[in-house]
């Protein structure tokens, strides 16, 4: 395997995100050169291209833990539209999104439906989402 982190990362990032991601971390390079290799080596260099889960159970796993944190509403968002692009269901991330209120309390589940709501809208996807 000659591959190194950054291309390995790359392309994980390209699958997730689509070339927005890759859009993203050029913005982000064009000021902070080595924070945004570390974006793209690390969490998808090693972490997403691992073995174990496949990409929809990430992206609902990083939706679930962004929600619950509570202050990271952009990231969220990109998340989001990442789980759409990677195959998962509408009605899956809005009940990942609902199971944070047990963990993480209503203000956090309620701010993440209102961002799904917005991806949703964004993207043509009819609300409201069937139980």
């Amino acid at each position: 395997m000659n591959e190194t982190r950054y291309e390995r990362g790359a392309a994980m990032l390209a699958a997730v995100d689509g070339p927005a991601g890759l859009a993203v971390v050029e913005q982000l390079a064009a000021a902070f050169p080595a924070f945004a290799r570390y974006l793209v080596e690390f969490p998808f260099g090693d972490i997403y291209a691992r073995d174990g889960l496949g990409l929809r159970e990430r992206e609902l796993a990083t939706v679930a833990a962004l929600c619950a944190l509570g202050h990271a509403l952009p990231q969220l968002r990109v998340h989001v539209h990442a789980a759409l692009h990677v195959g998962c269901k509408p009605h899956e991330v809005v009940e990942v999104i609902m199971q944070m209120a047990v963990y993480a309390g209503f203000p956090a589940a309620l701010n993440g439906l209102a961002v799904a709501r917005s991806v949703f809208e964004e993207a043509g996807i009819t609300l409201p989402i069937a139980d």
